[in-house]
């Protein structure tokens, strides 16, 4: 069997160098990029089989990447390698289209594991978090995963933006819009989310899963 290509998407290098290693003779590595915006151009350059990236990243998180990846590339497996264990999240990445979902502290060899159980057309989910996670994914009420339903895609880009700091032109920028539209993106969200100032914006896409706490 030939081996798969492997995107990595990370924000940390030595994390993206440490993947690089575990995986160097199990895969053909065709890429690293750091950022989610970075991960969607690359996929159309490399064609990897399978993407392996982190839930929180720059530019455009991993949630709303993987979403993207998976209507325009179907085929291509996803794998969430991340920090956050919360159900939310992990609803979140498999409503996203994932087939996989590992947590940065997980033990060396279960990327291996995953790899190798994607690639077979199976799903993965880590020890570290399975057990009783599918009760709590079907009990669960209206939590992040349905707050992240009540935001259009456009306005998710916005918004994790905007927490980013990043400037109304620059957005512009960075979307192809103009910035009387980003502006009246930023103020419908608020309107949308009962929201006044920016910082709580900033504190709504932390607590949401936008961007990360650190």
């Amino acid at each position: 069997m030939s081996k798969a290509r492997v995107l990595l998407a990370d924000d940390h290098s030595l994390v993206l160098e440490g993947f690089r290693r575990i995986l160097d003779d199990q895969c053909e590595l065709v890429g690293m990029v750091e950022d989610g915006r970075a991960l969607l151009e690359a996929v159309d350059r490399v064609h990897p089989d399978i993407v392996i990236l982190d839930v929180s990243m720059p530019l455009l998180n991993g949630i709303d990447a993987a979403t993207q990846l998976k209507k325009t590339h179907p085929s291509i497996k996803v794998i969430f390698v991340t920090m956050h264990a919360d159900a939310d999240y992990v609803r979140s990445a498999f409503e996203a289209g994932a087939s996989g979902y590992l947590l940065k502290r997980s033990a060396v060899d279960e990327l291996e594991q995953a790899i190798r159980a994607v690639w077979a057309g199976h799903t993965y989910i880590t020890p570290l978090i399975a057990k009783d996670l599918l009760d709590v994914l079907l009990t669960l009420g209206a939590g992040q995963a349905q707050q992240r339903k009540t935001l259009t895609f456009r306005q998710r880009e916005v918004l994790q933006l905007l927490a980013e700091g990043r400037t109304a032109k620059d957005i512009a920028l960075r979307l192809k819009i103009s910035t009387r539209t980003v502006e009246f993106h930023k103020a419908q969200l608020m309107e949308q989310l009962n929201l006044h100032t920016t910082a709580e914006l900033i504190k709504y896409a932390l607590t949401h899963g936008f961007i990360a706490s650190s």
